[in-house]
């Protein structure tokens, strides 16, 4: 999903677009996995019971809710969060009925510092660390490849110190 051009100002090119992680989606493909597997079971078991029509409901509405708030939920969060670097600042958007975002000109961010733990590394994601001129220090957890996000904006705001801009 392409990050919308009309947020962009004039000038101003997408570097970097990313969701968050795959990891994040992880423990949702095992709750649909449980759900489906857990429901067919009882199913099964319920089918010799003469109250079979009404477990059955039962368990469709149970599976239904476990589905919406463990499945559809968290994959919908990570489907609406952005994480942007463009050739003027970092931009952070997420949220699926009210969104909220950060927006951080280039100009104005002091350091970036990363932090990878175990699972990090063999995953290829971590958090940045972000400190900018006014305010304290911003974590964006699940960051893949953070690494390179964070050598993209040191670049990112060094050529902006110059004058120019690595995008044009």
């Amino acid at each position: 999903m392409a990050y919308p051009d009309d947020l962009l100002g004039e000038g101003e090119h997408v570097l970097l677009h990313r969701h968050p992680h795959w990891r994040m989606l992880v423990r949702p493909f095992f709750v649909l996995l449980v759900v489906g597997i857990g429901g067919g079971y009882l199913a099964a078991l319920a089918a010799s019971s003469s109250w079979r029509t009404t477990l059955w409901g039962a368990l469709g509405v149970v599976g239904g809710v476990l589905l919406i708030w463990l499945v559809l939920t968290p994959l919908l969060r990570w489907w609406t969060t952005h994480f942007v670097v463009t050739s003027q600042r970092l931009m952070v958007r997420e949220g699926v009925i009210t969104r909220s975002g950060v927006h951080i000109p280039v100009d104005r961010i002091n350091s970036v510092r990363s932090r990878r733990g175990l699972l990090d590394r063999l995953l290829g994601s971590g958090t940045l660390i972000v400190e900018s001129a006014s305010d304290e220090p911003l974590e964006f957890d699940d960051i893949s490849d953070v690494d390179r996000v964070q050598s993209l904006l040191y670049g990112t705001f060094d050529e902006d110190a110059e004058g120019e801009h690595p995008a044009g």
